[in-house]
């Protein structure tokens, strides 16, 4: 009978650092690493715990080694906490002193077993395994999905029963696995730099182009994640890298111009049909062949932040003349709901797309001018926010009246059962969270229906 594992903390060891939660995770033990700069990696001991100032998407192959993450700033949506979660590790961010107040080489455990508030206890602490039987998670009526980045990790979560994947994010195989600017491959004449120009050469040698390389790196990253849910739907959304993160890819800075918001700058469907448009191809190209040559046809396409619907019609134009039109070969187009116009609008998104998939933690931020990533402002980020909520009620209601499905891969319902049964009261059709509050959040769906 299947069984999975967790690992929980026993009381009673001293606390000498009580800092914010950040990521829901379960502990870490061992020496950490205090570290400045992801170019320290050559110096970073496997399985220490991270502590820094913050993360950002350069900091993905040090956070892979390591045993739990500590950063100073940050909020529960930001960099350090999204990619913890879904790395599984034990992550505590936002604690404003955790680079000058640890001490290099010392031995600790990172506890994220113990409510909303993180622990970093001094010395290795003991723990208990629990057991977990799989057939006692309840059925639910509304799909339960998974958040998923990280193809190597694509069959660790195998045995639970999701639903499928709500969220496959293709920034983290772009930046882990291919780690150069999709238009450097395009154009690797472009890049000013010989150093990047030589780099790239060498990244992929032995392909019959930098972009075949491209294609056929992405497109097996996706494929694993289609792979170990088939014949169970896997959303892949394209990339929605900002501009800033864009330009740390290998050759990027010739390519992305300096933003003063790039969370509000060109990012997502904008860059599709206009000076990214070759990146946007390859991206298409790859997608074509996971569903048409691997047989993947349960991966669905969706669009992140879409502004407007001539938006969408443009995106969608790039899609067909690249292999891949809605509704043949049984493709579906979803788009991400994280911008009010979205919601505003949602009858005439809903003409062009086959569902929609509520990025909470944007259409928060957007609905209440709060900065996602803002440690001062943290207090006012609230998902369940009436302001917030009656937005999810409303696209909700109008993607029904059309035939559409609407699910949520925000954290909130991982954070929140409240807010998981105001979905369930509202009519969600699926959530989509990280793989370690998945029996959390199947169980809170589930009273939730019993509720309703």
């Amino acid at each position: 009978m299947a069984s999975l594992s967790f690992t929980m903390l026993l009381v009673g060891v001293a606390a000498v650092l009580a800092l914010i939660l950040g990521a829901v995770g379960l502990y870490g033990v061992l020496s950490y690493r205090v570290m400045r700069s992801a170019r320290e990696i050559g110096g970073f001991v496997p399985g220490s715990v991270l502590v820094t100032s913050i993360t950002d998407p350069d900091w993905v192959p040090i956070m892979k080694l390591a045993a739990a993450v500590v950063t100073d700033h940050g909020g529960r949506t930001s960099h350090a906490a999204i990619v913890s979660r879904e790395l599984g590790l034990p992550a505590i961010v936002g604690t404003g002193t955790a680079t000058a107040a640890l001490r290099d080489g010392d031995v600790v455990t990172v506890s994220c077993a113990e409510g909303d508030t993180g622990t970093v206890y001094a010395g290795s602490a003991e723990f208990d395994k629990q057991t977990l039987d799989t057939a006692s998670i309840p059925a639910t009526r509304t799909q339960v999905m998974l958040n998923v980045a990280n193809p190597a990790a694509a069959f660790r979560w195998w045995r639970l029963p999701a639903d499928g994947v709500g969220l496959a994010r293709i920034e983290f195989i772009i930046s882990h696995d291919i780690k150069a600017h999709p238009l450097a491959l395009v154009r690797p004449e472009a890049v000013a730099s010989r150093r990047e120009r030589n780099a790239v050469e060498e990244l992929t040698r032995g392909w019959p182009s930098p972009q075949e390389y491209f294609v056929d790196t992405l497109a097996s990253g996706i494929a694993r994640i289609a792979a170990a849910h088939h014949p169970r739907p896997v959303i892949v959304r394209t990339s929605d890298f900002k501009t800033n993160e864009y330009a740390r890819l290998l050759g990027g800075a010739a390519f992305e111009p300096d933003e003063e918001n790039p969370m509000l700058g060109w990012r997502g469907a904008s860059r599709y049909y206009t000076d990214y448009r070759d990146g946007f191809a390859l991206e298409c190209r790859a997608l074509k062949r996971v569903r048409e040559e691997m047989g993947f046809r349960n991966v669905i396409v969706m669009i992140p932040f879409c502004r407007t619907p001539e938006e969408a019609d443009a995106v969608l134009r790039v899609m067909a003349e690249n292999g891949l039109t809605r509704g043949e070969e049984g493709l579906e187009v979803y788009v991400m709901c994280e911008i009010p116009s979205n919601v505003v609008l949602a009858e005439q998104f809903a003409a062009r797309f086959d569902g929609f998939s509520i990025g909470s933690n944007d259409l928060t931020q957007l609905v209440l001018g709060v900065d996602r990533d803002s440690a001062k402002l943290k207090r006012l980020f609230d998902e369940s926010n009436e302001a917030v909520t009656r937005m999810i009620r409303s696209v909700i209601e109008t993607a029904h009246k059309a035939g559409r499905k609407v699910g949520l891969c925000g954290q909130a319902p991982s954070d929140r059962p409240a807010f998981v049964e105001f979905l369930i009261d509202a009519g969600i059709d699926a959530v989509s969270v990280t793989a370690d509050s998945f029996v959390r959040v199947k169980a809170n769906v589930a009273a939730a229906e019993r509720k309703r």
